[in-house]
Order: structure tokens, then sequence, then C-alpha cells
């Protein structure tokens, strides 16, 4: 069985950024319930020296939209630099999806050779070829800040199970 570059970045970023949606309604619903401002929530982190949860979800965007630009050979998605709310979070989320759809998958599936280097936010740069951007740091990268954002919403005591991280079962691809 062969799994294109397409399927390991694309097809996974894809489920787990609607997921992400859908933990960013239940942690809105919280806030509604409880009486709390949902800039409390946005705000949260796990330890003082981690990133907040607006910036968990931050850093998963940012991972999917650069990790298949790369790929792509095209100009990443820009997302504005305001602070956003739960509503905006979501609306970056779905112009995410859309960016990453909307990309030849030709392209990417022929990246898997191909030297990308990743700018990190200080500026310093790193060689990969596409594979291994996808299958040591951008997917790895996504999934801790995925995971993170999870572990805030549920340390808040949002009411999530790992159902809602995992999101629906998916049938196989062809």
């Amino acid at each position: 069985m062969t799994i294109s570059l397409q399927d390991a970045s694309i097809g996974v970023y894809v489920p787990y950024l609607r997921n992400l949606s859908a933990l960013l309604d239940h942690a809105d619903a919280h806030a509604k319930v409880r009486k709390i401002d949902p800039e409390v929530l946005l705000a949260m982190r796990l330890s003082p020296n981690m990133y907040s949860l607006r910036q968990q979800v931050g850093e998963a965007l940012r991972h999917a939209i650069l990790s298949c630009a790369l790929l792509a050979g095209r100009e990443p998605l820009v997302l504005p630099g305001a602070e956003p709310d739960i509503a905006e979070l979501k609306s970056r989320i779905s112009a995410t999806i859309d960016f990453a759809q909307g990309l030849p998958p030709a392209a990417i599936d022929a990246a898997a050779d191909k030297e990308v280097v990743f700018t990190f936010r200080s500026g310093a740069t790193r060689s990969f070829t596409g594979q291994s951007l996808i299958l040591t740091f951008s997917v790895p990268q996504f999934f801790f800040h995925v995971a993170t954002a999870y572990d805030i919403l549920r340390h808040a005591g949002v009411d999530l199970a790992k159902k809602d991280f995992l999101g629906p079962p998916r049938p196989p691809q062809a």
C-alpha cells in the first residue's frame, strides 16, 4: 500500500482542523453556560511558559498552511494579525481548510524529494525534503498544538472526550 504525500498532509490536516473547530464550539458553549468570558478560555495555558489556547490554535494553522504551501510551491495563506476571538479562530480554520484543499494534489505528491525550507518565527530556517517536512516535523508539530488545545479545554472543565479530539470515524481511503 502506498500513501501519497497529499494523504499524509492535507488528508491528515483537514479532518483534524474540522475537529479543532468543533472543540472551539464546545468551548464557546461551555463559556455561555458557565457565564465565563470566552477570553478567559482563549488566554488559558497549561503552564506559564506554554502558548495559550489562542496561540495553540494559531500554531496548528501555521504548520498546516506553511507545510502545504512549501510542498505545493505556492505562497502561504496570510491570516490577520489581530487577536482572534472564537468566531475568528473558526473562520481562520475554515480558510486554512479551503487553502489546503485548493492546492494542486499533483504538486504536493511530486514534492517528496524536493528540498523545502521552513522559516521559524525567529527568522531561523531549516531545510527538509518534502517527505521529511511532513513526517518528522509539521504533522507532529500540528498534532502537538491540536492536542494541547484539547488539553487546555479539558483542564478548563469543557466537557470533552477522546472522540471529540479524534472526530467522527472516516472511511478508509480508496
